[in-house]
């Protein structure tokens, strides 16, 4: 395994490993880039099949962390965390102290938070031998858990998706398949069905499946849900679900969605556009997570609703300079978030953290003439 020849590897400033033989844990940390403030994103764990593929995952995730924030007009860095392991198996209290321990020691590069296989619970246990966590704000609404605003936000934008590609952002009979009920799967549907949305769910946790029919969702099978003749297609499981195969199943005429790294490749991107599937760049479109985490450090947690129903302004810009440009809607979310981070770097100051429609069109035109 080697990290510099990894194909997810992206001048990152700083990949740690650890392992802990008594508790067993077996981590990995990474830092992307921090020009626009501190390195903060979730530590997730999860059975990967070899270190090989923790390595990708947490290489991706972390530049992902990077474009999300800078998107959403947060003066924070991009990182991540990846515990090898089975949540339901091998959690442990004395493994999330020495995730605490391995997170204290990067003095404060990286600011941890809850993510898939993680919760408030192990944020608490972290935080007991480390300052450097987020996401357990007892005063806060549900206790911290960033969840709830990031499915928040994928409703926003969905909304904004809905009224580029149909004309209307009314949600009332539309059909929207979720791929993923847990956490933000389920936060996600219980909005969409309160609106009058006919949601379709499929999880491979029984549990997760039963909470969203009681709520008002159809269950599916986990082979059937891209393929789903709906006018929606919501990845909120793992990612990389959008790849050759997949792409020409799909009847949705719009991808969004709360995964990470939706896309196998960013080439998947320009295939989607070919089909006229509108995507939501994820790194856009699920930032609603970080934003209540930075309003949590901030100690602005009134302003975290108002700031996340601005993705939908986001994607609407993007949206349309997609439309001008003839290229992915990824590409232009991408070129955007380089244009914000990499100026920062070049020495200028990151006063702008409300990146509204004027300055993104800025900020494009900018990066296309440089």
């Amino acid at each position: 395994m080697s990290v510099f020849s990894s194909p997810s590897f992206d001048h990152h400033e700083l990949v740690t490993f650890t392992e802990d033989t008594a508790s067993g844990l077996k981590a990995i940390i990474a830092v992307h880039n921090s020009n626009l403030g501190p390195a903060v994103g979730g530590c997730r764990m999860y059975p990967y099949a070899n270190d090989a593929d923790a390595l990708e995952d947490v290489l991706r995730l972390s530049r992902g962390m990077t474009y999300k924030s800078a998107l959403a007009g947060l003066p924070l860095g991009g990182g991540k965390a990846v515990i090898i392991g089975d949540h339901r198996k091998h959690k442990s209290k004395a493994l999330l102290e020495a995730m605490g321990d391995f997170i204290n020691a990067q003095g404060g590069k990286y600011v941890t938070a809850e993510d898939s296989g993680t919760c408030v619970d192990d944020m608490k246990v972290i935080g007991s031998r480390t300052e450097f966590v987020s996401g357990v704000d007892e005063s806060q609404s549900f206790g911290g858990d960033p969840s709830p605003f990031t499915a928040y936000g994928i409703y926003c934008g969905m909304k904004a998706a809905l009224a580029h590609k149909l004309g209307s952002d009314k949600l009332d009979g539309i059909k929207v398949a979720v791929q993923g009920a847990g956490a933000v799967g389920r936060y996600l549907s219980e909005l969409l069905i309160k609106e009058g949305a006919l949601v379709f769910v499929a999880d491979i946790n029984q549990d997760n499946l039963d909470r969203a029919v009681e709520l008002g969702a159809t269950q599916v099978s986990v082979d059937d849900i891209i393929g789903l003749d709906v006018d929606v297609f919501a990845p909120c499981a793992m990612g990389a679900v959008l790849n050759d195969e997949s792409i020409a199943t799909l009847k949705a005429s719009v991808v969004a969605g709360g995964a990470n790294n939706q896309l196998a490749n960013v080439s998947h991107g320009e295939m989607l556009r070919a089909r006229g599937i509108l995507y939501a760049p994820d790194f856009v479109i699920n930032a609603g997570g970080i934003i209540e985490i930075h309003h949590q450090i901030s100690g602005t947690p009134e302003l975290s609703n108002a700031h996340v129903e601005r993705i939908g302004e986001t994607l609407r810009e993007i949206f349309k300079l997609s439309d001008e440009q003839s290229v992915s809607t990824v590409a232009v979310a991408e070129q955007l978030a380089e244009a914000k981070f990499q100026k920062v770097a070049e020495g200028e100051v990151n006063t702008d953290n409300n990146f509204g429609a004027a300055a993104l069109s800025a900020a494009y035109t900018s990066a296309n003439h440089d």
